[in-house]
């Protein structure tokens, strides 16, 4: 089994591609269900997999990134990159030139860093962990989750809470809300004079209103296709609530329009804002679309008296430098490095768990074989004593026959590698090890015929008996 994460992100991927592939919070579900249903199907023609190898798979969709964590076969990875590149509508070649791929060690360090916040737009920002772990809760729900995505989530957790108690991470930079605030003082001179029109009800709106709020502007308003949800936020902030289907003959009445909801198309065309910067006798507008996919036309930005941002357009403001914070991110990183290492080892140990099931089943066959032989005895008058000799015995036999019978076949250098690997199974406890160096370098080992699950033991029982 491997691990992998498959994604794109603000580095990686213009906003308009980012947006082909952003997903709803009620899309998410589905969306995973139809993944591994897909993949699932290819497994099991071409691996006849059971259910148990099924891809577990989760869906991380933020403003800035899209990306899809999976375990399960290593032979997964193209799949699954030519199903997300179907789901967005563009090519296998095209996903590639904007994506990254991360295996096993890189997935789980890209998912730590991701929690941490140090793969973020805003270094440190605490909101993608909320993010982080809403995703997972959807793939729980769709039952697409599995244990080992249970344990690399569980652990990017534990690692984002460690960097955020023992770094100061998160004081080095500024959210998007608080960006948005200060590109909107660089455009009016007083922000008490201006109104306010925040579009969507989302968490980064309420951030947004918050910011904003707490400059005391003259109006503020929030429009929202379910009115309940958006008044309820206006409540909040002390707000007008208005209804999205006005919004095109309101939107003249205000000076910074604010927008991020989870709308596939454009809410904000061309014609709408013409109209408003008319009926304004062109008064400047300042606008900041958060969304992805956009919510405002992007040929809104040539008009003039309109100074229309992007979530890419902030990314310079929100970058922050100096020596606090560079220490930061070095501290952040080792405690990152230490969780990847720890991970790695578990996802290690997860690969022997259908070895170590074979041999307790063998075992157990072993014991239950040599149990029942021994009641046969009993029930035939045997003595106890020499019933218990044979049972015994009988499992030492079949215990060292394996081990015994790869030596007595092996020769040379490759005899005497088996003899220390025997050695360390099975004399680990002893005060001296095999002598593997004088072994002989071929032919029968001395003794090796008394390890034979056939041969006679110290009762003289029979072998047909077992």
């Amino acid at each position: 089994m491997t691990v992998f994460a498959l994604g794109l992100n603000h580095q990686s991927a213009p906003l308009d591609l980012r947006g082909r592939f952003a997903f709803t919070l009620e899309q998410l579900a589905p969306t995973l269900q139809r993944f591994t249903d897909q993949l699932g199907q290819g497994a099991s023609v071409n691996r006849r997999a059971s259910s148990s190898n099924l891809p577990e798979a989760a869906l991380l969709s933020t403003c800035n990134r899209t990306e899809l964590y999976v375990a399960g076969h290593p032979d997964m990875v193209r799949p699954a990159v030519d199903w997300l590149a179907g789901v967005g509508g563009v090519g296998s070649s095209t996903l590639l030139d904007h994506a990254y791929v991360a295996e096993d060690g890189k997935a789980a360090r890209h998912a730590f860093r991701v929690a941490s916040g140090l793969d973020s737009m805003v270094l440190g920002e605490p909101q993608i962990l909320g993010q982080l772990k809403q995703a997972v809760r959807e793939a729980d729900q769709a039952g697409t989750l599995g244990t080992t995505l249970h344990q690399l989530f569980q652990r990017s957790f534990s690692v984002a809470k460690e960097v955020r108690s023992c770094t100061e991470i998160g004081s080095h930079s500024i959210s998007m809300a608080a960006a948005s605030v200060r590109l909107a003082s660089q455009l009016f001179e007083d922000l008490s004079d201006i109104r306010v029109l925040l579009v969507g009800a989302g968490e980064m709106i309420e951030l947004v209103g918050t910011h904003f709020s707490a400059k005391g502007p003259k109006g503020l308003a929030v429009a929202n296709r379910t009115l309940e949800r958006g008044e309820k936020l206006a409540q909040h902030l002390g707000a007008e609530a208005i209804r999205l289907v006005d919004l095109p003959q309101r939107l003249h009445e205000f000076d910074a329009v604010i927008s991020c909801t989870a709308s596939s198309l454009p809410l904000i065309g061309l014609g709408a804002v013409e109209r408003a910067l008319k009926r304004r006798k062109h008064r400047p507008m300042f606008m900041v679309d958060l969304a992805v996919p956009r919510d405002i036309e992007p040929e809104v930005a040539q008009l003039d008296d309109i100074y229309l941002y992007t979530v890419d357009d902030l990314s310079q403001l929100v970058q922050t430098a100096g020596e606090k914070r560079q220490a930061a991110v070095q501290q952040a990183e080792a405690i990152i490095e230490h969780g990847v290492q720890s991970f790695v080892h578990w996802l290690g140990q997860r690969h022997t768990v259908p070895l170590i099931q074979a041999l307790h089943q063998q075992a157990d066959s072993w014991r239950q074989a040599e149990i029942q032989r021994a009641r046969k005895l009993l029930a035939k008058g045997q003595d106890i004593d020499t019933v218990l000799e044979a049972l015994s015995k009988g499992l030492t036999q079949k215990m060292l026959h394996g081990a015994m019978a790869e030596l007595n076949s092996s020769d040379g250098d490759q005899r005497l590698a088996m003899a220390q690997t025997v050695s360390r199974l099975f004399l680990r406890n002893t005060a001296t090890d095999l002598p593997a160096t004088k072994l002989p370098a071929s032919g029968p080992l001395p003794g090796a015929e008394a390890a034979s699950p056939v041969a006679s033991d110290a009762a003289g029982l029979s072998s047909r008996e077992s």
